[in-house]
């Protein structure tokens, strides 16, 4: 059974940092599943934030380019995401998602595995 558990997340000011973790287990081969975070702000759609492939290249959206960075440890099977220079405008709740495919994808229909939320709020 696939599962997978997020971490991190909470309160900072503005220019603050934080980190979310992404725990997955019951992949098989574990790390090969294109997996990304999104992210869904109060009132707003869900929007795609990032994603990481099995060579661990990784792609981000426009908004946090520069800003957050996307890691997997492939020993703990763990996705990490470093959000650095946070802004009010990055508030939202995100979620860890992953594909059944290495291929990348933006749209959330596409994922099959999802997480609970964590919120993130920054406050100016």
């Amino acid at each position: 059974q696939v599962q997978l558990v997020v971490s991190g997340g909470g309160s900072v000011q503005a220019g603050g940092s934080l980190r979310l973790n992404c725990a997955a287990s019951g992949f098989t081969p574990p790390s090969d599943n294109f997996a990304g975070w999104f992210r869904q702000a109060a009132g707003k759609e869900r929007e795609w934030v990032a994603g990481i492939n099995l060579h661990d290249y990784a792609l981000y959206a426009d908004s946090v380019k520069g800003r957050f960075t996307l890691s997997k440890d492939k020993s703990k099977n763990t996705l990490y995401l470093q959000m650095n220079d946070l802004q009010p405008q990055d508030t939202a709740m995100y979620y860890c998602a992953a594909r059944d495919t290495w291929l990348f994808a933006e749209r959330e229909r596409d994922y099959t595995y999802w997480s609970q939320g964590t919120q993130v709020t920054v406050s100016s």
